[in-house]
């Protein structure tokens, strides 16, 4: 515990404690520490002097914000209209099979989170992910196998 609040000090300190901070000071925490711990969040209603119903509140009203650890990877689906229509949840049957997990899990080895989502906002190259901060459009179940395939080590290179 006293660890994480080390690193809850020194992400904080950038911050001048003041109620208004909230959502940057989240985004803060859950970007240097992966997601949003009960612990964390009742630190930063400590610091920024604010009820932690608030805290929670906020955290929990908006998708950006985790309550878990997630893999290095996030998979988002894009489960909106267009994407629906041209076949998301075939997109979403292959990336599970393909990484080993459900809608909703992440990988016991922390490398991938798949989630399925209401809209990316990238309509027009439906079907549709994201990955991380990439997106890819007008997937097939061949351009699904490319994403996730593993590509072989180069023993030569280390490449």
């Amino acid at each position: 515990m006293l660890v994480m609040k080390e690193k809850l000090d020194i992400i904080l300190s950038s911050f001048s404690g003041e109620g208004r901070e909230l959502i940057p000071v989240l985004q803060k925490i859950q970007e240097e520490m992966g997601y949003l711990s009960p612990e964390a969040m009742l630190y930063a209603a400590e610091f920024l002097k604010i009820p932690p119903s608030n805290v929670f509140g906020v955290a929990s009203f908006y998708e950006q914000f985790r309550f878990s650890p997630v893999g290095k990877k996030i998979v988002m689906v894009c489960q909106g209209t267009a994407c629906h229509v041209k076949g998301a949840e075939k997109v979403m049957n292959e990336i599970s099979r393909h990484i080993g997990i459900k809608e909703g899990q992440t990988r016991e080895d922390m490398e991938y989170t798949l989630k399925g989502v209401a809209c990316i906002g990238c309509c027009a190259l439906a079907p549709c992910i994201t990955i991380n901060d990439d997106v890819h459009g007008r997937l097939t179940p061949k351009l699904i196998e490319k994403l996730f395939i593993k590509k072989p080590v180069n023993k030569k290179t280390n490449e």
